[in-house]
């Protein structure tokens, strides 16, 4: 399966020629010293029915199929008790990033799960990186189900390499369709808003202090609004998840 934006082609990964520069754009997105996920890993999700996938620059030199931009991959799960696919890991290498490369990338994930009569697609984010929150819930439209903090340990990789792993998963209804407007709380009266730091990246690297505080203070607020059954209805502009009344 693939797909055409321009000169941007999406494609599904089965060879293991293909998997060799997934693994290389998964390690230098995250900086990490060794694999972040290892071809045959890589080559079991494709084969047993997952989703594998790279974004090319058509118009560039490279492969045969033009350079590489990104990447994703997803393993079949369970949702609801209906089939789901985990999206695990999405990178775009850097100069990429506000391109529409990764709004494309997950357009085509979406496509591929309602081919295959999936219904759900989740996958998990930092809670404190913005960026990824505003994509995630005011863009795409997806809901916040649960708070999983320290989800993945210890992590030793050149962005998350000294905080906690906190998680928010997320759940996405791809027969839903896209918000007609981004979900950044407008109209919405009487929300709780949790804010967050403006690069918790950057913030890593100067103030650990500062992101001890943050973690702990965006931890405890959304545990608790999650808890109560308080819907988070949207993300703001200013970098605020907007928490709605209980259900």
């Amino acid at each position: 399966m693939s797909t055409n934006d321009g000169d941007i082609e999406i494609r599904t990964l089965s060879t293991a020629e293909e998997m060799v520069d997934v693994v290389g754009v998964f390690q230098q997105v995250w900086g990490s010293p060794t694999e972040l996920v290892r071809l045959e890993m890589l080559m079991a999700i494709a084969h047993s029915g997952g989703y594998v996938s790279a974004a090319y620059d058509t118009t560039r030199p490279g492969q045969q199929h033009g350079t590489i931009l990104g990447a994703s991959l997803g393993i079949l799960a369970r949702h609801h008790d209906q089939p789901a696919l985990h999206s695990h890991v999405t990178g775009l290498l850097p100069g990429i990033r506000h391109s529409g490369v990764g709004r494309t990338l997950k357009m085509h994930q979406r496509s591929w799960a309602l081919d295959r009569d999936i219904d759900w697609i989740v996958w998990t984010y930092d809670p404190l990186v913005r960026r990824n929150a505003w994509f995630n819930i005011a863009v795409l439209g997806a809901d916040v189900h649960e708070y999983l903090p320290s989800f993945y340990g210890t992590m030793t990789d050149a962005i998350n390499a000294g905080d906690e792993s906190d998680r928010l998963l997320l759940a996405w209804d791809v027969h839903q369709e896209l918000p007609a407007e981004p979900r950044d709380g407008s109209g919405i009266t009487g929300a709780q808003l949790v804010p967050t730091p403006e690069d918790i990246v950057a913030l890593r690297r100067t103030d650990p202090a500062a992101v001890a505080e943050w973690r702990m203070s965006t931890r405890e607020a959304l545990i608790s609004a999650l808890e109560a059954d308080r819907p988070v209805l949207g993300f703001t502009r200013d970098g605020e998840y907007v928490i709605g009344e209980s259900k």
